[in-house]
């Protein structure tokens, strides 16, 4: 059996959306499950679409992830170059060998008979397949056209008979009828190939042994199968995944404000829980377990366990396991991903380093990712703030007036500002007050920090301060 060779070939059109990061994903972990190769391939055959810098964003994220390419355009192997625009003389050669064979034709329609038939189609309600226009053109006209000049797409003669049958590792038998099959364009009239042709020609020359792709391909595959049939070539495994979809239900994409990885990892995830999630969308291990490092991710992959319904990028899920991570992070990680956000939101110039790093670690248990600590700090960092209803009925529980009374005598007999002596403090409210539990550890959160809920009490008090604390207490 061929060593496994997968391939990841991204459009270099900007930051790499979670969709697309999943598919690196799992053709990582079937190679490496494998002992095997990934290969990173560019795919620029649209260069409109192409972003200065993008290849750069490609590197990054991988690197990021902890996805290490064992060849592409800055890992050479020997099977390059591993950008699509710097092949272009071998999409030519192949697609006029495909010609001489005749499993393909030269098409000189113009571009405003095209658009004719697409119309005709559309009002006849039926999909638009060319119609073979210039398949029946003699050796001699082919050559006439040519010399003058005129422009020119190569296209795949297609069978109209019969079906094309193969089988995908997750979904199993896939039959197409032929008819259905268009007469696609192989090599466009500038010379570039389409992306459906240069990836099958890229995929038999870099001997790539597994293909994992979106299902929107499903359909299509015959149409790569009939190139490999006409060439003589061995086909490749095909693992076709169902879309990543937002939680609207809509494909994921930019233009609907869905993140990207880096967006994600700008506001403070942490690449190895958004490769541990995204690996669990659409894929399952045998067990019910959830949080898994790379390696036991290599070591546990099934391809067989990709589902087939579309999977839903759930946030909250990412969060949950994102905050998992975060909570067996040490403090400089920690500080790594919060503090910058935190200067952003806040003035810290009056702040000590101790102080900042404090303020973080009370929250470690707290956040599900960096930018989180802006929101959850913010009691240290404004006067006021607006009670919710919960608090507000709370406050107006029997007793409560007294227990604050006391709490905040306490506070202000406090010479040396520790935790240790703030703590005594509660407990000295607590014999004096008589309250105890909630109706005592509740009216003080609230007061000096406006919400019901949050870190250790006595930490909290320690880093507001004893000004801020006895202004709010009062």
């Amino acid at each position: 059996m061929n060593k496994v060779r997968t391939r990841f070939a991204p459009s270099p059109t900007g930051y790499m959306h979670v969709g697309n990061l999943r598919t690196a994903i799992f053709e990582y972990l079937l190679a490496k499950h494998d002992g095997g190769s990934f290969i990173l391939r560019i795919e620029d055959t649209d260069q409109t679409r192409k972003v200065d810098g993008a290849i750069d964003f490609i590197y990054n994220t991988l690197e990021l992830c902890n996805i290490k390419i064992d060849e592409g355009p800055n890992n050479k192997g020997e099977y390059g170059p591993y950008t699509q625009s710097e092949r272009l003389p071998l999409y030519k050669e192949y697609a006029e060998k495909l010609v001489e064979i005749g499993k393909a034709y030269y098409c000189f329609c113009s571009e405003e008979r095209l658009e004719n038939l697409r119309k005709e189609a559309d009002e006849k309600k039926i999909a638009f397949l060319y119609d073979g226009h210039c398949k029946n053109l003699t050796k001699e006209e082919i050559e006439e056209k040519i010399n003058n000049g005129e422009k020119y797409v190569i296209r795949q003669l297609m069978p109209k008979e019969g079906i094309s049958v193969y089988n995908d590792l997750v979904y199993g038998e896939i039959k197409v009828e032929n008819k259905l099959l268009e007469d696609q364009i192989l090599l466009k009239s500038d010379g570039y190939p389409t992306y459906n042709f240069a990836n099958v020609i890229d995929d038999h020359l870099m001997n790539i042994t597994h293909v994992i792709r979106g299902n929107e391909y499903v359909m299509s595959t015959p149409k790569y199968n009939l190139l490999y049939e006409a060439f003589g070539w061995d086909k490749p495994t095909y693992i076709h995944v169902s879309m990543v979809l937002g939680e609207d239900g809509q494909k994921l994409s930019k233009r609907n404000g869905d993140a990207s990885f880096m967006d994600l990892y700008n506001d403070g995830y942490l690449p190895e829980a958004v490769v541990n999630y995204l690996a669990l969308l659409g894929w399952s291990p045998e067990t019910n377990d959830e949080i898994f490092d790379m390696d036991t991710l290599i070591k546990i992959f099934d391809p067989k366990r990709i589902s087939k319904s579309p999977s839903i990028f759930d946030i909250k899920k990412l969060n949950w396991i994102n905050s998992h991570y975060i909570k067996n992070l040490d403090i400089d990680e920690l500080l790594k991903i919060t503090v910058p956000h935190l200067k952003e939101a806040y003035d810290l110039n009056n702040k000590t380093e101790e102080w900042i790093k404090e303020l973080v670690s009370i929250y470690q248990n707290h956040i599900s990712y960096g930018k989180e600590i802006v929101e959850v700090t913010d009691l240290f960092f404004q006067d006021t703030k607006e009670l919710d209803e919960e608090c507000k009925e709370f406050m107006t529980s029997e007793g409560i007036d007294n227990t604050i009374k006391v709490f905040a005598e306490e506070i202000e007999s406090i010479e040396d500002w520790t935790i240790e002596n703030i703590n005594n403090a509660i407990m000295n409210t607590k014999d004096k007050s008589g309250a105890k539990g909630k109706m005592l550890y509740m009216p003080i959160r609230i007061k000096v920090s406006y919400q019901m809920h949050g870190p250790e009490l006595p930490n909290t008090i320690h880093l507001l301060g004893k000004e801020t604390v006895l202004n709010r207490l009062k």
